[in-house]
């Protein structure tokens, strides 16, 4: 089985935990990282670019000009296309960019991330409930595991006092990113260079994905 290191809140080691190989032990997916990777930045995105149409745009109600004799054009309306002003063909519209991905999928590509920063050494355990909320506990924290940039915390939950105290500690660091077992995504998990679970976390991603 993998075993992931435990550490204290002071950055010393104090054990190792075996995690389950179905979900930290796999070979990653590519495949299926890709998609979800790519549905997960497509639902990221507003998709709310609009424009007018010509039959949106204010005014245009009568003929600009007469039909003839003044040796232009003729034109039927001040908000044609081609007019200063005018609508636009073909323009953006409100819209969603998500895209369907099957819940097993999913749960494979957070399996083969996990797995991925497994292999790579980037996921270790944190034990330790913190009493009140300190950012210089986490720095050092993070220094002593040299994990300096782009850390990945994973806390239980924020109704805990030492996990909500984890979690106002840990967001206040310049590349830190802190979320629940449920709001775990492939993007964050691919980015950041260190993972950081609680055992609390740890054992909730274990009984949710095993």
């Amino acid at each position: 089985m993998a075993v992931l290191n435990i550490y204290n809140l002071a950055g010393a080691q104090t054990g190792t935990v075996e995690v389950n190989d179905a979900i930290f032990g796999i070979e990653p997916n590519k495949v299926v990282l890709h998609e979800v990777l790519v549905a997960e930045l497509a639902a990221a995105r507003q998709g709310s670019a609009s424009t007018k149409t010509r039959s949106m745009v204010r005014g245009g109600g009568r003929k600009p000009f007469k039909q003839k004799g003044t040796g232009r054009a003729r034109q039927g309306t001040i908000r044609a296309p081609h007019m200063v002003g005018g609508g636009v063909v073909f323009g953006p519209s409100p819209r969603s960019y998500e895209k369907k991905v099957n819940k097993k999928t999913r749960v494979l590509a957070l399996k083969s991330a996990l797995s991925a920063k497994v292999a790579a050494g980037e996921i270790v355990v944190l034990d330790g409930m913190m009493e009140t909320p300190k950012t210089k506990t986490i720095v050092a924290l993070t220094k002593a595991l040299e994990a300096n940039t782009k850390q990945m915390f994973v806390v239980n939950d924020l109704t805990e006092q030492g996990d909500y105290n984890l979690f106002l500690s840990a967001r206040n660091l310049e590349n830190a990113v802190v979320f629940q077992p449920n709001e775990l995504g492939i993007y964050w998990l691919l980015k950041q260079n260190k993972v950081i679970i609680t055992k609390e976390a740890l054992a909730t991603i274990e009984e949710v994905l095993g």
